[in-house]
């Protein structure tokens, strides 16, 4: 199933993509859905090309009582954004997966900081597939409103934390 959403922030690109690698947004923003961030990670500078690694428990209790029944009372998800070095707009790109313990879902999301003056438009596209037999189109067809949901929350959560910091 296909993840697709745009918003656009009143702030550069710069300080867009560095609350995005900020542990203290990141556990923010984990704490507004009712989750914990267990650990995050930076690996290189934020300035050129960098990685970042989240690791969440969240909730279930938005998700359907029959996918409770099976992934149980939280999901600990794994979060893995591979940015790239600035272009020479100050545009970013990020490719995005998203590993859910015990869960059969694959994500994979390319998202993109594009520079439009000193504003941001922030575009995620991306993919979310089950490999169950028979059932994966109906389990990543499930699953994609939510998932869809909870990266674009990573946005809009950006734009309250660059305002009151």
């Amino acid at each position: 199933m296909a993840l697709s959403a745009t918003t656009t922030l009143p702030h550069a690109v710069g300080s867009v993509a560095a609350v995005f690698a900020n542990e203290d947004f990141q556990r923010d923003t984990s704490e507004f859905v009712g989750g914990t961030l267990e650990s995050f990670a930076v690996d290189g500078d934020v300035a050129g090309a960098f990685s970042t690694t989240s690791v969440r428990t969240l909730p279930t209790t938005r998700l359907p009582e029959i996918a409770r029944k099976f992934v149980g009372e939280k999901l600990t998800v794994t979060q893995v954004e591979n940015w790239e070095a600035p272009a020479a707009d100050g545009s970013r790109q990020s490719n995005i997966t998203l590993k859910i313990a015990g869960a059969p879902l694959d994500v994979t999301a390319v998202q993109k900081l594009v520079a439009e003056g000193g504003s941001t438009r922030v575009e995620l596209e991306g993919n979310v597939t089950s490999s169950v037999p028979f059932l994966g189109s109906k389990i990543a067809q499930a699953a994609e409103p939510m998932v869809a949901k909870a990266l674009n929350i990573q946005s809009q959560r950006a734009q309250a934390w660059l305002e009151s910091h």
